[in-house]
């Protein structure tokens, strides 16, 4: 099951980093919340934080705002209801044909790192020891709601 969840996170990764190469940031950011969400499943702050970040970057009055991270937003109804409408938008199934159409071959690559930290680094162009800097700044620093 975790090797699937892994694959499942580097999807939507893959397809967050191509809508940022088109500059389809409303789009990134809606693939980083449900990469945000998995990373927080598969029990990997330092990711989930990252992509809360990128998120943030990007609009810096967006709803993730409100909850220090992720982990805490998911006890927000809030929240679910923004979860339910982006999963209804970018469902498994359509993520996986997205792939196919911008021709990602994903296979196990995943494999070839060290750790899920450092596969989910790549993909969002930063390295492990960034995404642990902004992990701890999140702690540190929590949001005011």
């Amino acid at each position: 099951m975790m090797d699937n969840n892994i694959e499942l996170l580097g999807m939507y990764l893959h397809l967050a980093r191509a809508s940022k190469i088109r500059q389809q940031f409303h789009i990134r950011d809606k693939l980083l919340i449900i990469a945000g969400m998995i990373s927080v499943h598969l029990q990997l702050p330092i990711v989930a934080a990252y992509c809360r970040y990128q998120v943030l970057t990007h609009n810096a009055q967006h709803l993730v705002r409100r909850w220090q991270d992720f982990e805490q937003a998911l006890q927000q109804e809030e929240f679910h209801s923004l979860l339910k409408q982006i999963q209804r938008r970018f469902p498994q199934e359509k993520a996986e044909r997205m792939l196919v159409t911008l021709g990602i071959e994903m296979g196990q690559e995943w494999e070839t790192y060290y750790s899920a930290e450092e596969y989910a680094a790549s993909l969002l162009d930063t390295n492990t020891d960034q995404m642990q800097e902004i992990y701890r700044q999140e702690q540190e620093n929590p949001t005011d709601n």
